[in-house]
This record gives structure tokens, sequence and C-alpha cells, in this order.
């Protein structure tokens, strides 16, 4: 294991409840199990929350992909904490994760190797948008992506040199559980400053 990651069974507990809920996710057909919602806050703590995808999950943490221009892009460099929630509600009776902790970007050979995996469509679109910058027409951005693909036309596409993924290293995930009259059933893993995990209910 990497000597940066936590070498606890109670990490490793929380992690294998999440594969195991994932797993879950996909055969009760939720439409995107990897779907997320990522929360970030400004250095004068002004919150905001989006819907990304979750690309990949092990010991290391939680990663997505994006733009590091764009305004959550902005935020992570800038105060590099975040928040992310899913939400399978056709799991069990409905189920919540909730993980929090800090962001790192992954390493560029991480994030080639992604990059190159995505469909060419995707890859164009990278380099084409100007993530969270106004956008006067949509026929400016057609075209940039027309300019894109006359750009790498016949060859590969690279990875733009601004566009990344973010690993969010858990200091705190929660399982939540739905139940009937809201006595719902809540689990929480937290890391201390030594690195030791805890396990703890919580009241619904």
């Amino acid at each position: 294991m990497d000597d940066n990651v936590p070498d606890d069974p109670l990490y490793a507990e929380a992690l294998a409840e999440f594969a195991r809920l994932f797993e879950e996710a996909g055969a009760a057909g939720e439409p995107d199990r990897t779907a997320m919602t990522v929360a970030t806050a400004t250095l004068d703590a002004r919150p905001a929350a989006r819907t990304v995808l979750l690309k990949a999950f092990d010991p290391r943490g939680f990663v997505f992909y994006t733009h590091m221009d764009g305004r959550k892009g902005r935020e992570l460099q800038d105060n590099p904490y975040a928040a992310l929630l899913f939400h399978w509600p056709r799991v069990r009776e409905g189920v919540q994760v909730r993980i929090e902790g800090r962001v790192h970007t992954v390493p560029d050979d991480e994030a080639d190797a992604y990059f190159a995996s995505r469909a060419r469509g995707s890859q164009v679109g990278a380099w084409a948008s100007l993530q969270s910058e106004t956008l006067d027409a949509r026929a400016t951005f057609e075209q940039r992506i027309a300019e894109v693909e006359a750009r790498f036309e016949g060859r590969e596409i690279p990875r733009p040199p601004r566009w990344t993924g973010f690993r969010v290293r858990p200091r705190w995930i929660e399982f939540w559980y739905a139940a009937q009259f809201r006595w719902h059933e809540r689990w929480l893993y937290e890391r201390d400053v030594a690195a030791h995990w805890s396990k703890r209910m919580l009241y619904p």
C-alpha cells in the first residue's frame, strides 16, 4: 500500500462497504451510480455544489476530472477540501454515502491514461470548452469544436495542459441507510490527526 494511505482495518471496512453498495447500485438499475454531488468552497466560505461523475476509487481516494480553470477547479486549488455525496434511492430502502476530505491532483500519467480512454468527442470538448466562462452564443462553442477537430485531424488528441483529475482523500465517510418513519441508520467512519480511524453510529 502507498505510504501516504492509512493502512487501517476500519478504513478498509469503509471502502469495502462503499464497493459493496456501488455494486448494488449497478444491480438495482440506478440511472448512473457514478453520479455524485461535489461541494467546494471559496476562501471566504461561499459554497458551491454540482454533479460530476466518479471515475475511480481505491484506498488513495475518489477521483473525478475537470478543467483546473473552471469554477470548481479554481476553488479546489485555493481551498483544497471537498465534500462528495452519492444518493442511490433504488438500493435497499435508499442509501446515501457522504465523503469529506482533502483534495490532491492526480499524477500526470494517471490523468493522461484516463484522458486517452475517453471518447474522441469528449476529448475534443475538453479542448474546446473554456469551462465556466461566459459564452456569447452556442455557435461560438461549435466553432471552437470545429477548430479543435481540424487541429487534431488524423492524430491522437493529447490531454489539455489545464485539464486533470482531483482525488478526494477521505477523512470522513458516512453511510446513511433509509428506514421507515425516518428511523434511518447512520454510520460514521472518521480519521483523526494521527491517521487513526474510528467508527460510530449517529442519530438519524
